[in-house]
């Protein structure tokens, strides 16, 4: 019988996806930014507020990065 083995945890280029990860988010919010010119009023709102959330997940993004790359300095240890 063969079991299952989990793949080792590779974290090396964590930093790297989260930093294409952040840039995306950065792209996805000035798009948006650019369709409220064309917008009514909801519209404008729900844009606004899912800026406001993906603002929130690149501070995220940015904190774990720190984190993964103080990590990597540490070698994980």
């Amino acid at each position: 019988m063969e079991h299952n083995k989990p793949k080792p945890d590779d974290r090396s280029d964590n930093v790297e996806k989260l930093q294409e990860m952040v840039q995306n988010t950065i792209e996805n919010m000035e798009e948006a930014e650019e369709t409220i010119q064309f917008s009514d009023g909801e519209d404008i709102q729900q844009v606004k507020a899912k800026n406001k959330r993906r603002q929130a997940s690149i501070e995220s993004m940015q904190a774990e990065m720190k984190d993964e790359a103080e990590a990597e300095n540490n070698k994980y240890q």
